[in-house]
């Protein structure tokens, strides 16, 4: 069982699978079709944000890289969690560009 807030139309707005958030919500069956078109929204859209804060998160990647590269700022600057991801980040980009390097040249083979 599910529990689902709906909307004066009778549309679901919010879904609970654990518990009843309020005396509003109603229990409905894990199997009801509106129950599942609404997860099914929901997750399609947090696919969307989730793809777009990758994008955006490598642009202010690049944009951080600039900005040193023209010593606008310091690295040394940047708060020391934030130098701590941007180095982690570039050594993971580094490992898969080396990876994607080999995997290349051992298909030649």
């Amino acid at each position: 069982m599910a529990y689902a807030l709906k909307n004066s139309q009778g549309q679901i707005i919010a879904t609970s699978a654990l518990e009843k958030p309020s005396e509003d919500w109603i229990q409905i069956d894990a199997t009801d079709k509106a129950y599942i078109n609404f997860l099914e929204h929901s997750l399609a859209e947090a696919d969307a944000f989730r793809e777009s804060d990758i994008h955006l998160a490598r642009v202010l990647e690049d944009v951080i890289t600039l900005l040193v590269e023209r010593n606008i700022i310091r690295f040394t600057d940047l708060p020391e969690q934030a130098q701590k991801r941007l180095n982690q980040r570039q050594s993971m980009r580094h490992k898969s560009q080396l990876s994607g390097i080999l995997d290349e040249n051992s298909e030649l083979f």
